[in-house]
């Protein structure tokens, strides 16, 4: 199974999981995560990140009760009610776009946050070594802290996950370009 290999937590997201109720959330999002094999060719670039993003998308679907945004917002959002209050987990997942679109995902956490539509937000991305891994340019664990702190987004309730994978396997299939030629494996 996939493990989770790092986590950062800024602005005391770790105890506003506990204290907004959001901590069984968390821990379904981290089943999703890490509940099946992912295996990837072990050589640099040889992976398309699409294919680990449409096989998480698929888990956040199985699971059921995570609403999905496709454009222009947050990609997946639970929420839990405990006596009349809702409280909401967002997460964006950023495993097939170039590192520099972070600040997008960035972006899109602070806007749910300060329109109070989330109350935590989540980015998931490959571990360092995952993304070595993945096609050329992929975020990357150290790349999404980084946007954070570019996006003088520290305040908020974020936080950043590095998801690994199991080990060798056969190469995740890639996208074709937009010229319609397949990428070299």
């Amino acid at each position: 199974m996939p493990k989770v290999t790092e986590c950062t937590f800024f602005n005391g997201t770790d105890a506003k999981l506990d204290r907004l109720g959001l901590r069984s959330i968390w821990k379904q999002l981290e089943s999703v995560l890490t509940g099946f094999d992912l295996r990837v060719a072990e050589q640099k670039d040889s992976n398309g990140g699409a294919a680990v993003r449409e096989l998480l998308d698929s888990r956040f679907q199985a699971v059921g009760g995570w609403e999905n945004k496709q454009t222009g917002g947050v990609d997946w959002t639970k929420c839990h009610t405990a006596n009349g209050t809702q409280v909401c987990l967002g997460v964006e997942i950023q495993f097939s776009a170039r590192s520099d679109l972070l600040i997008v995902d960035v972006q899109h956490l602070r806007d749910e946050i300060t329109a109070g539509r989330i109350d935590i937000g989540v980015i998931v991305v490959p571990s360092d070594k995952l993304a070595y891994f993945l096609t050329d340019r992929v975020a990357r664990y150290t790349d999404a802290v980084k946007a954070i702190e570019r996006a003088r987004a520290t305040d908020l309730p974020l936080a950043v996950l590095a998801l690994d994978h199991d080990g060798p396997g056969p190469a995740l299939k890639k996208r074709q370009t937009r010229q319609g030629k397949k990428p070299a494996a």
